[in-house]
């Protein structure tokens, strides 16, 4: 996991939040585990390398 944190705040419909949450917890996962998973894939499937020990860049 990554040393540091930042906030990533995500305006979505009330209904499909809180069908969200409800999934995530009966999988037993957190719903900030299941974004930071779907963020790593992204990248990952267009090729967008980090490093998680250097500021972020633009």
């Amino acid at each position: 996991m990554e040393s540091k944190t930042a906030r990533f705040t995500v305006l979505m419909d009330p209904r499909k939040k809180q069908a969200f949450e409800q999934l995530c917890a009966e999988q037993d996962i957190t719903p900030s585990q299941v974004v930071r998973q779907l963020i790593r894939d992204y990248l990952q499937k267009h090729g967008v390398s980090y490093a998680t020990d250097e500021p972020a860049s633009k």
